[in-house]
């Protein structure tokens, strides 16, 4: 039977990112373009551009010890002729060199923005496709930053640091060989003198690492901490909470800060440490070069030459600690974004190998259903439940006994514990999330209506479950455009008896609905939803009722929509209100995570039972 135990998300996600911290830079680096391919994409004539722009570095060493030893300090006197060429050529060498550089910008950039585009394309529809379960382990500002913040750590690195990184590598190689030919005592003395600090570098390297690993959660969590303060401001406000808020931002801010400036000393010091080396290196060669010359086992163009290729050779030296502050920064921000990548996905779609359900009466069965949230008491037990196809069913229940989690488990947002949720008796697991989506259609409580127009989040149902010939909306809609010109839209308000309700607006259905919808009451919002229900033309509907909190007018428009949306289909209402299950065909009544009391509303209060107790309740309270 599918389903078993699971295990808590939230130990699952701490494993998950302890296992991912583990990973070497190297290992880090390796999983990331394995992830973001693109990003070598043309890496090969992209390294030999690079090299051809390295070599291009040592042109001016090498022009200065022939025009020094064969042009100036030429036997017969200084030849102009000689000079003023290689001069020329030099000009031409660096020209070439500029040429190829160029190049390696802009194939390294065309490449790193189509590998972290994909990336961040990757990441986000894995984080959409989570449950709402697993999202709920972690706040949402956090996961919206491994899409953006952490991408773009990673774009900064790749695209400035990457280059450094690739040329420097090349130029002390390319420097050190043609030391080597100058002089090998003093390519050993610098070799020597830089060693030490190649050894320190491996365990600050570790330190920067776990620094900027501090940062990056401490940016995610400051995020996800000024979204649900911007996102809440209306409740912030009406609690007169806003200093209580303010002061826990600033405690977040803070932490960034101190995190950020912690990291930064690190990379200061490996900084500094590179500089004095770098310049320790030079007075040796200079020291050493001297008695060198002295002694005749050095020309003085070959001195010069050697001083200029040590430039050469400290200078990514010096650059290394800013590239190990990028580096380490987008290690970081890429293990982030792989933690999330590799978070499984919950809520599993067959995809092409699952079942096509075929449109038609929608029958539901749950069979020994037990469900319970991550560290919680089980929230359903052993629930045994059959609802008729073309039925209308109404579930009851106290507050916290597992209604909204029965309809999740329905439309399966989740998945059960144990047990098995069948559609027309094949487990939901088995049939594919695009044709679930096409037969069942869930109307929260509180409908989310997306930035744009009336006719825009109405078309959602459109796009979401296709209309009679399958396509969805074209256009977004945005002043009256395509969604709002489809007769879909205005023919779903008329079935729904909204017209009315249409004619109010100011401009139609062109009408702007805000962010959440915050132009509209929650009546309204609601009405819009059931409108997008209306069009996705489900076979089960999963409703929770929303009608508490509206004026009767709407109240009235909301009932008259229901009857039309419900209509010889199967439909599943979470019953906040008992007139809701005085009028279903059946009722199911949930107590503390089981169903105890199934029937007809005439039987239950012939019965005498819990639903009766309430009824009673209820009528008092309405009196």
């Amino acid at each position: 039977m599918p389903g078993g135990d699971q295990g808590s998300p939230d130990e699952d996600a701490s494993a998950r990112i302890e296992t991912t911290s583990r990973l070497g830079v190297l290992a880090t680096l390796r999983r990331g373009v394995q992830v973001s391919p693109e990003i070598l994409e043309g890496f090969g004539w992209t390294a030999v551009l690079a090299v051809l722009a390295a070599l291009g570095r040592v042109v001016v060493p090498v022009a200065v010890q022939q025009t020094v030893d064969t042009g100036i300090l030429a036997t017969g006197g200084p030849d102009v002729g000689r000079v003023v060429g290689l001069v020329a050529a030099a000009a031409v060498a660096l020209a070439a060199a500029a040429t190829c550089s160029a190049a390696v910008n802009v194939r390294l950039f065309r490449s790193t923005e189509a590998g972290l585009a994909s990336l961040r394309t990757r990441a986000f529809r894995h984080v959409h496709d989570l449950s709402v379960l697993t999202q709920g382990t972690e706040r949402r500002g956090s996961l919206v930053s491994r899409v953006t913040s952490d991408v773009d750590t990673i774009s900064l690195f790749v695209q400035w640091g990457g280059i450094q990184l690739l040329v420097s590598v090349l130029q002390i190689a390319v420097a050190t060989a043609l030391m080597a030919v100058y002089s090998w005592q003093l390519t050993i003395l610098v070799w020597l003198c830089f060693v030490p600090l190649f050894l320190v570098l491996r365990p600050a390297q570790k330190r920067v690492n776990a620094a900027y690993a501090a940062v990056r959660e401490r940016v995610g969590a400051m995020l996800g901490a000024i979204s649900e303060a911007v996102v809440g401001a209306e409740t912030v406000r009406a609690y007169g909470a806003q200093d209580r808020v303010r002061g826990r931002i600033e405690v977040s801010i803070r932490a960034t800060r101190d995190a950020m400036v912690h990291a930064q000393k690190l990379v200061s010091v490996v900084f500094a440490s590179g500089v004095l080396v770098s310049n320790l290196v030079l007075c040796a060669v200079v020291v050493v070069g001297t008695l060198l010359g002295v002694a005749g086992e050095i020309s003085v163009g070959r001195l010069l030459a050697f001083l200029f290729l040590v430039q050469l050779f400290t200078g990514p030296v010096q650059m290394s600690a800013e590239v190990l502050n990028e580096l380490q920064n987008a290690v970081a921000g890429w293990r982030r974004v792989l933690a999330v990548l590799e978070t499984p996905v919950e809520v599993v779609d067959p995809g092409p190998g699952g079942v096509d359900s075929p449109r038609g009466p929608a029958a539901v069965e749950l069979r020994d259903v037990e469900f319970a949230y991550p560290g919680g008491p089980p929230v359903l037990r052993g629930v045994n439940l059959t609802l008729p196809a073309r039925t209308s069913v109404a579930v009851v229940g106290a507050t916290g006994s597992g209604k909204t989690t029965l309809a999740k488990l329905v439309v399966r947002l989740m998945d059960p514990t144990r047990g098995q949720v069948l559609l027309d008796g094949v487990d939901l697991r088995q049939i594919s999330l695009a044709s679930l989506r096409r037969r069942v259609v869930l109307v929260p409580q509180e409908g989310f209506l997306f930035d744009g127009t009336l006719a825009d989040n109405i078309a959602y149902g459109l796009r979401h479950g296709g209309g009679a010939d399958g396509e969805g909306a074209d256009g977004d809609g945005a002043d009256g455009g395509p969604a709002a010109e489809d007769p879909r839209v205005r023919a779903a308000l008329a079935e729904l008896g909204l017209t009315d309700w249409l004619a109010e607006l100011p401009r139609g259905l062109a009408t702007p609905v805000g962010q959440r919808g915050e132009s509209l009451s929650a009546g309204e919002r609601q009405l819009v939803a059931l409108a997008r229900a209306y069009l996705a033309e489900a076979d089960l509907l999963v409703l929770d009722e929303a009608t508490s909190a509206v004026d009767p007018a709407t109240e009235v428009r909301i009932g008259r929509a229901l009857d039309s949306l419900t209509a010889g289909r199967s439909t599943l209402t979470i019953a906040h209100r008992l007139s809701t299950a005085e009028a279903a065909d059946l009722v199911v009544v949930v107590d503390d995570g089981a169903v105890v009391e199934l029937g007809t509303h005439g039987r239950l209060i012939a019965a005498g039972g819990t639903y009766a107790a309430m009824h009673r309740s209820w009528v008092a309270q309405t009196r």
